[in-house]
Order: C-alpha cells, then sequence, then structure tokens
C-alpha cells in the first residue's frame, strides 16, 4: 500500500491529550519505543515507524523505498513468502504497510494475547528480509502496474505534476512510486544496500499500544528486535533547501474522457526544524495554516465552499489542505469544476486570500474552526492502531518535550496569527497551478 501525500489535518497526525501516560523509551541499541497502555481494549497494535521514505532515495534509485516495502513482504532467509500474513490472520490479526517522502512504516493489530506470537514474525521480515531475487521481477511487476493505474487518475496525474512544479530541486517532486524507466533499472543487490543501510535502530520508531505494561511492551521489543543486519553505505544524494516560490508557476495538462476540470493550487509551509525553538513556532505556523485550510474549505459555510459552490454555483467541489512534513508544508487549494470557470475560479480564490491577509476573522468562524479540529482530533484517536499510527508518525518530526495536547495548541490559535500567516505563506502572487482540462 502507498501513502500518497495528501494534505492532512494535523489533527489526524499528532498526539492525545493522554500524552502524559505515554512513554518514550530508547533502547541500549538506539532503537526508540514509545508506548501507551489502553486498559480499555482487548487489542494491541504495534506501529513500526522507518525513516527511509523516499527522500532517502539517489535520484537514480527513484521508487526504491516503496518496492522495498513490497519486497520487506516476501520474507526472510528463515521465514519463506506468505508465511507473515497467515501467521497474523490465522490469529485473527491484520497487517498493512504504507510508505512516503519521509518514512515507511509497518504495523500488526491483534488481539494481546496473540502479540507475543505474532510480533516475532513482523520483527524476523523487517530486521532479516531476504529480499529473493526470484520475487524480485515478480513483485517488480506489481509495482509497475500500480503506476501505470496513477495514470489513469486525473487527480493523481495533477498532483503529481503540481509536485514537480513546486519541488524543482527537492525529492519532495518526484513520484513516491518511481517511474517505469526507474523500475526497470532497480536491482536486488541494490535493494539490499538501500535495507542495510536505513533499517537500522537509530532510524526506527517502535509504538505498542494496547493493554499490556510498559515493562511487557520492552521486554517484547528487546526480544525480537535485537539483532540488525550489519550496516553498509548506501549512494546518498544531498538535497538542497527548496527556494520559495517567487512567480505564479503554472502547469496545464489535458486529458482524454474528462468531465470536470481540475485546479489546484499551493503554497509552500514551514517544515521542522531540529532545534526545539524553531520547531515549536514551526508548530504554532503549522497549526494556524489547518485552521486556515478549514476556514477556506471545511463545511458548507466555509468561506470558499459557500461562495464558489452554494452561491456563485462555479465549482462542483473545493477543498483545502496543509500537509506537514520534514523538509517543508505545503498548503493546497484543489476545485473540480467546469473548464469555463478556471480563471474566474482562481482569480475569486486570491481574492479571498488577500482578503484574508488584510482582514481579521470573525469570533464566530475562528471557533467554528476550532471545533472542527478538535472534534476530527477526538475521532481520529478511538482505537489503539489509531493512537500507534499517530504516535509513530510524530515521532519522526518532533521532539518529545514539544508533545502537548493538540486541541488546546488549536484553542490558542488567534484571529491576527491567521492574517500573519496568510501573509507569510498564501500570497495571491506567488504560488504553484496546475490546471487540467479535458482533452478535446
Amino acid at each position: 500500500m502507498i501513502r500518497f501525500r495528501n494534505p492532512v489535518h494535523l489533527s489526524s497526525l499528532l498526539v492525545t491529550p493522554e500524552i502524559a501516560r505515554v512513554s518514550l523509551t530508547v533502547l541500549d541499541n538506539g532503537l526508540t519505543v514509545i508506548h501507551q497502555q489502553t486498559v480499555a481494549t482487548s487489542v494491541a497494535s504495534v506501529d513500526v515507524w522507518v525513516r527511509a521514505g523516499a527522500v532517502r532515495e539517489p535520484d537514480d534509485w527513484c521508487g526504491m523505498a516503496h518496492f522495498l516495502e513490497h519486497m520487506i513482504f516476501k520474507g526472510s532467509d528463515r521465514l519463506p513468502p506468505g508465511v507473515f500474513d497467515r501467521e497474523v490472520e490465522f490469529r485473527g490479526g491484520v497487517t498493512n504497510a504504507a510508505t512516503s517522502y519521509d518514512y515507511a512504516h509497518y504495523f500488526i493489530t491483534t488481539a494481546v494475547q496473540y502479540l507475543d506470537a505474532t510480533l516475532p514474525y513482523l520483527a524476523e521480515i523487517l530486521l532479516n528480509a531476504a529480499i529473493p531475487d526470484n520475487e524480485f521481477d515478480r513483485e517488480r511487476d506489481v509495482v509497475l502496474e500500480e503506476i501505470r493505474q496513477s495514470y489513469d487518475s486525473p487527480d493523481c496525474v495533477a498532483f503529481q505534476v503540481l509536485s514537480e512544479t513546486v519541488y524543482q530541486n527537492h525529492p519532495y517532486g518526484r513520484p513516491i512510486l518511481g517511474t517505469e524507466d526507474h523500475l526497470l533499472q532497480l536491482t536486488p543487490a541494490a535493494m539490499r544496500t538501500f535495507h542495510r543501510s536505513y533499517y537500522q535502530p537509530e532510524n526506527m520508531t517502535v509504538v505498542v499500544v494496547g493493554n499490556l505494561s510498559q515493562s511487557e511492551a520492552i521486554h517484547l521489543i528487546e526480544r525480537h528486535f535485537h539483532t540488525f543486519p550489519e550496516p553498509v553505505a548506501c549512494p546518498y544524494w544531498a538535497m538542497d533547501a527548496e527556494p520559495p516560490i517567487t512567480q505564479i508557476r503554472r502547469q496545464e495538462i489535458a486529458m482524454p474522457r474528462l468531465e470536470q476540470a481540475r485546479l489546484l493550487m499551493a503554497w509552500l509551509g514551514p517544515g521542522l526544524d531540529s532545534t526545539l525553538q524553531s520547531m515549536d513556532e514551526q508548530l504554532h505556523n503549522a497549526y494556524g495554516l489547518d485552521v486556515l485550510s478549514v476556514l477556506l474549505a471545511e463545511g458548507r459555510t466555509s468561506r470558499l465552499i459557500w461562495e464558489l459552490r452554494e452561491d456563485r454555483n462555479l465549482v462542483q467541489a473545493v477543498s483545502s489542505g496543509f500537509s506537514l512534513q520534514r523538509d517543508s508544508g505545503l498548503f493546497t487549494i484543489n476545485a473540480w469544476l467546469d473548464p469555463d470557470n478556471l480563471e474566474r475560479v482562481e482569480a475569486i480564490i486570491c481574492d479571498r486570500l488577500s482578503e484574508l491577509a488584510t482582514a481579521p476573522v470573525t469570533a464566530a468562524e475562528l471557533h467554528r474552526c476550532q471545533r472542527l479540529l478538535c472534534n476530527d482530533f477526538a475521532f481520529s484517536t478511538e482505537t489503539p492502531g489509531q493512537l500507534a499510527g499517530l504516535y509513530g508518525y510524530y515521532s519522526l518530526f518532533a521532539h518529545p518535550e514539544l508533545v502537548t495536547p493538540y486541541p488546546q495548541r488549536i484553542r490558542a490559535i488567534q484571529a491576527d496569527d491567521l492574517q500573519r500567516l496568510t501573509s507569510q505563506y498564501l500570497s495571491p502572487y506567488h504560488y504553484a497551478a496546475t490546471v487540467v482540462r479535458p482533452l478535446e
């Protein structure tokens, strides 16, 4: 499974108000373990997050991280293909994985009493992946088919073009899936090098959420995540910071069998630096951009949905979101509309951003956005699997000292914060736009 970099609210990425009951331990081998005991459920989730996403790939290995995710499930020298899935499913558990730019992660969810029986299989395939030659070509065909299917999706194609338009220097502009040409050049030996370089304890966070104590969780992880492969050097592509967008960058494409045009607009947002002081400020800005995305296009009464869809009937749909990433976030506004309305809708969006930068939002608008985000946060932290995913994601980006309740931070956002952030990040004169028109 691949996780595309679609904009998501930070409420689905950050930690719960119960953070005081979450422990973080760094084992002697450098592996980070996050644990939370949830006594109200008999389910346990283990989510392993690895700093081995697409940004780690040299340019000619584009697609390696996602392809490796597939090959991890082909087992080890001691575990033939299919055994891991069979053992987890036999006990009623579920498992899956995802790859993005900054990470890859693998998880299992099962009844607590079966965790000791299933966790060894997850550790075995992650730490000792064989990447067998005879499975490599077969699984490459599967990934190639994923790439071809993505070409059939106008929204996937449009977002990839937008990413390339925004990130002209940074690997965030490359497709996570890679390209057919790059994938055909990859070899099992190169993938083993990538695996042994990055699937090391200092690059991993193991999150355990369920009805087991901290000592039980640490004992399980120490017992099964201790024999890592000998690390090897991997080719590395030095990343340059993406310079600011200083103009309107525009790309237009035409696609067949398209009934509605697409308008995608994007602005660079804050990433997360490594220092505590700068990271705290960047998180505050990210929270504010989350609020702005709701203000603009979540719910019928949001500004763009009300004006463009409900009042003027210029779009079929419009959405907005902020995606937090390590090196730079991405704020997007997307519209599905008749091709004749493209220029008018883009102009209206730019006008509304200009207004946001000069006139404060009302207290009622701000409270509505805060309420929606806090409610969304509550719904996204209901299960052990959700909690494990949130903690794991957050561990890749921020220091534990900065973990504070998300609703509290959202409610601290003020109207003048939104004005400042609009002026700082959402210029109507400096952005990237991708337009997809029906092929005539």
